[in-house]
């Protein structure tokens, strides 16, 4: 059997304060957008926007102690979502669905690990419609 490998890390700045929601089963969902620069030829800089989401405990700790424009580092693995809007539009999205986020910057007591997501994942398709940024 062949081995493959799915594994991301980013370390970037968040663009907007998290999302979080909770799913019909009471499971913390967080979503993030989180920014890296990529050089260009001809030397200049441009941001390339990742849609991060994390789960559980996990959620909870980006949701209190992230905010706009702290550094992270976030390890995971790429996922595509396809799901309909209410008005019938299909929409495709590759997201990083976050195994562990490290807090880089200190919001008092923020810094430091979030800690492993713990295995409780549900399916994005339960957080309402795609990420507002």
């Amino acid at each position: 059997m062949s081995r493959t490998i799915n594994r991301v890390e980013l370390l970037g700045r968040v663009g907007a304060d998290p999302d979080l929601k909770y799913s019909q089963s009471g499971t913390a969902i967080c979503q993030l957008r989180v920014a890296t620069d990529r050089r260009r030829q001809n030397g200049e800089t441009e941001a390339d926007w990742h849609s991060v989401v994390c789960w559980g405990k996990q959620a909870e700790a980006v949701a209190e102690y992230v905010r706009k424009g702290n550094r992270v580092y976030v390890a995971g693995s790429l996922a595509q979502n396809t799901f309909e809007t209410d008005e019938g539009q299909r929409i495709h999205r590759t997201e990083i669905h976050a195994q562990e986020i490290v807090f880089l910057d200190s919001n008092g007591n923020g810094n430091g690990r979030s800690g492993e997501q713990e295995g409780d994942a549900e399916p994005v398709a339960e957080a309402a419609g795609p990420t507002p940024f």
